[in-house]
């Protein structure tokens, strides 16, 4: 995967990246100290964008200037790759939206493009929702399915089960024992 660009909006782009175990190569004149640090873990080629770039490459992310992400969506476009242009919806070919993970749960927010900083907004208000014990439920989620593909529960049943199992969590005997308490004063 290629990113052009190394200003502060792709080290935005390139944490998202990493994390979902790309292997990158950055291609800019400058890099933002952000960057810089990143290597070894991706290459960096301190230079205007080539064409050939692109080759061995399917997707881009274009974080260069108007000028840059307009020349590197044209290559690309002639190639048939996806093309992510931050900020340059005339140059995009692909939106990366807002990602949660925790726990096992991935979450995607999309604008198509047209928000990014609603989405960015969106995923953090999310992410503040999310239950702290989220990985929980994950594993009481694994635990009932386990269940109801060994004893074929059909698929309408499923979601109202594992709500049951999902309070099960918090009615805990330690836990109803402290709420029958501070009833009771």
């Amino acid at each position: 995967m290629l990113v052009v660009g190394a200003g502060p909006v792709a080290a935005g782009k390139l944490r998202a990246l990493l994390n979902a175990g790309a292997r990158v190569t950055v291609v800019a004149p400058e890099v933002v100290n952000e960057i810089a640090a990143l290597e070894p873990a991706i290459a960096i080629e301190r230079r205007p964008f080539e064409t050939s770039d692109l080759d061995g490459v399917w997707y881009v992310v274009a974080a260069a200037p108007p000028a840059v992400n307009r020349e590197v969506s044209r290559a690309a476009d002639a190639r048939g790759l996806f093309v992510n242009a931050v900020d340059d919806m005339e140059n995009a070919s692909a939106y990366l939206g807002g990602i949660v993970q925790k726990a096992g749960v991935t979450i995607a927010i999309s604008t198509d493009g047209e928000a990014p900083a609603l989405a960015g907004l969106l995923r953090e208000a999310i992410e503040v929702l999310l239950p702290d014990d989220l990985d929980r439920w994950m594993a009481m989620s694994k635990d009932e399915r386990r269940r109801w593909l060994e004893e074929k529960v059909p698929m309408s049943d499923r979601r109202p089960q594992l709500l049951e199992a999902l309070n099960r969590l918090y009615a805990s005997p330690e836990r109803t024992h402290a709420a029958s308490r501070l009833q009771s004063t």
